[in-house]
């Protein structure tokens, strides 16, 4: 009964989405001021049907109702509670039931916090979010039905995946799932912007904070996700290329020029018709990458389903939108002013070319993620593109943004001079130089990406000390102290502090593990001993370990540096009592300057195991990073401007004047 009730629920759901998308969008075109109104309820009642439908599923696995196909084929009576819950998201269609309660969960949240916004607006917003509902809705109750049933009921399910049976999967998902969704705001204020011919300052400046948390959300959800392959897939790194990380991955490039865009449109009334198109952008890619996780064109550790038709109707749904998308925009386009001027050298000019960057990364990593599905599609052969392109062409892009990620928050809005500029830099100029270079001398191993890495890494941090340093030292006279002065910054602008923090942090661990990594793989009996840079692992021997639902061989190196015991390290063997897949579970010993990473092989002979050591310097950093980057966003959308309704509601763009360096950011 409770799965009937579940899928009974998402067939309301349809009927609310086709109400929710019509009638506050004729009402906002004649101008009707009630039925506008019901554009709020509507989206209330969306997400309490879409929560009672997601809840009926999380029922269905925690009672093992095995009578429902998709608890059958993912989930055990052996397995633990938590990952019962968790394997309610962990199949194609339960994973699509998450989308749609996030999707419900951001249309609600719009109505909620969007109250300052006029009402033909937010009735056109919810309106598009409808539609967006509307087609995740069909696609799942006509391909993916998630309450099907199974006759007759076996007696157990097949279980979970083992690789997903892990923390991990209890919030990844989600959070990706946040971000990923969290682009329909974008695109739905943008089109709403279209319909309505109001593509302003105040428009980018309404969908900026909604932009920003969704893109905090994927950032997060990103780094979860890489955190949880670095320790779970056991082999050791962070990153692979893999084109379902790069499906997240290229929503997020779009995302972050999307919000710097947004910042000149709301200061200064420019790149508004730039600004539309990668709002459109950032949530067809999210589409797109549903369409690559989805259709079966790849073969992944990440991916769902392997169905073409659930490809195809994707791809349907991606043609429809975009394609409504640009008609909109095209038919706009004419009308949208050119903003405020501003020269070749100016805040506008070096966030255009970070832009502009951003959109080219983006391009080189579909290109790559594509061209070899297009090769095989059209039976042209078999190609992998892997981390040796991705090295080659998305490095040097990334140099150059980032140095002008230093330039750009230290220039003037409208226009600059750039021996003021140089000067003002020169001392983050120098020290970067100075700290690369002794970074890399103390590292003892000097190549041209680790000399690359670390002056990217030095040029952003100091780049933002200097802009702190301008914001915060005395100044005219003033004899406010520091830490007054600071404590007076606004917290977007403490917010931009903070992830570009982060991606110095970031681009340190990264060049850091990438060029002082070490692995070695050891034959071991009980009593030997190896050494790893200047790290010693003794084998003391493995024992038998039951688990819920699996049986497992666990190892114990005890490791010790200059003579004096370190820590004790356990990796397991594991083998799942149904799936029967043997599974590594890496042991790892983290410390702020880097991690031992310790994995067993196969059995060699007897009592001697395969094992393989890695010594990974600051290899933390780089989720350190993450973390901080999407702080920033979070901090960034608590500020002043965004919680003051008068404020939002009545603050005019400058169009002309000079602007101090960090204003408006």
């Amino acid at each position: 009964m409770i799965p009937e009730l579940g899928h009974f629920a998402l067939w309301l759901a349809v009927g609310v989405t086709l109400a929710l998308g019509t009638v506050p969008l004729v009402g906002a075109q004649r101008g009707r001021g009630d039925w506008m109104a019901l554009a709020r309820p509507m989206s209330q009642v969306l997400l309490a049907l879409i929560t009672f439908s997601f809840a009926c599923l999380v029922i269905s696995f925690v009672n093992n109702d095995f009578s429902v196909l998709n608890v059958a084929e993912h989930s055990n009576s052996a397995l633990p509670m938590m990952y019962r819950v968790a394997a309610s998201w962990g199949s194609h269609e339960g994973s699509l039931v998450l989308w749609l309660l996030m999707q419900a969960a951001w249309t609600s949240a719009v109505a909620v916090f969007s109250r300052n916004l006029p009402q033909p607006m937010l009735a056109r917003i919810l309106a598009v979010m409808g539609w967006l509902t509307l087609t995740f809705l069909l696609f799942v109750l006509l391909t993916s039905n998630p309450f099907e049933r199974l006759f007759p009921t076996p007696l157990d399910g097949r279980d979970l995946n083992p690789q997903l049976q892990d923390p991990g999967m209890i919030f990844h998902p989600p959070m990706l799932y946040m971000g990923y969704v969290g682009m329909s705001v974008a695109f739905a204020f943008a089109v709403a912007a279209l319909i309505g011919g109001n593509l302003d300052a105040q428009w980018a400046r309404w969908s900026r904070p909604w932009v920003t948390v969704a893109w905090a959300f994927l950032t997060f959800g990103i780094a979860l996700g890489s955190w949880w392959a670095y320790y779970e897939l056991g082999w050791g790194g962070w990153w692979f290329w893999d084109a379902v990380e790069n499906a997240s991955f290229m929503p997020w490039l779009v995302a972050t020029a999307l919000i710097h865009s947004l910042a000149v449109t709301e200061k200064r009334g420019s790149f508004k018709a730039w600004t539309v198109l990668l709002a459109l952008s950032a949530y067809s890619l999210s589409l797109l990458g549903t369409f690559l996780v989805r259709s079966g064109v790849i073969t992944s550790v990440h991916s769902f389903a392997s169905d073409p038709a659930r490809g195809l109707f994707i791809l349907i749904m991606l043609a429809i939108t975009v394609g409504v998308a640009l008609t909109l925009f095209a038919w706009r386009a004419p009308s949208v002013g050119l903003g405020a001027r501003f020269s070749s050298l100016s805040r506008e000019t070096l966030l255009l070319a970070n832009n502009v960057l951003l959109v080219v990364a983006t391009a080189a990593v579909m290109l790559g993620t594509l061209y070899p599905l297009i090769l095989d599609a059209l039976n042209l052969g078999k190609i992998s593109v892997g981390a040796p392109y991705f090295d080659a062409v998305f490095v040097p892009i990334m140099a150059v943004l980032v140095f002008f990620m230093g330039v750009g928050p230290l220039a003037r809005w409208k226009n600059d001079e750039l021996p003021a500029l140089a000067k003002r830099l020169r001392w983050a100029a120098g020290v970067t130089v100075v700290s690369a270079a002794l970074t890399a001398w103390l590292g003892g191993k000097i190549t041209l990406m680790s000399v690359v890495g670390l002056l990217m890494a030095f040029w952003v941090l100091t780049s933002v000390a200097t802009e702190m340093w301008e914001r915060v030292r005395p100044a005219g006279g003033v004899r406010a102290s520091v830490l007054n002065r600071l404590g007076q910054v606004p917290r977007a602008v403490a917010g931009m502090w903070l992830a570009h923090l982060g991606v110095a942090v970031f681009i340190f661990g990264v060049t850091m593990v990438g060029t002082h990594d070490i692995e070695r793989d050891v034959a071991m009996s009980p009593g030997d001993s190896t050494t790893v840079n200047g790290y010693t692992f003794t084998y003391m021997g493995a024992q038998p370990v039951q688990g819920p639902n699996y049986q497992a061989v666990r190892g114990h190196l005890a490791v010790t540096k200059g003579g004096q015991a370190l820590t004790d390290m356990y990796p397991e063997k594991r083998v799942y009592r149904v799936q029967r897949n043997p599974m590594t579970e890496a042991a790892i010993h983290t410390r702020i300057h880097g991690d031992l990473y310790v994995q067993m092989g196969e059995v060699i002979q007897g009592q001697t195991w395969l094992v393989r050591i890695w010594v990974k310097p600051f290899v933390s950093w780089i989720w350190a990073g993450c973390l901080l980057m999407g702080l920033g966003g979070v901090l960034a959308v608590t500020d002043q401007r965004y919680r003051s309704r008068s404020a939002a509601a009545n603050r005019v763009p400058a169009s002309s004047g000079e602007l101090a360096p960090g204003q408006g950011t």
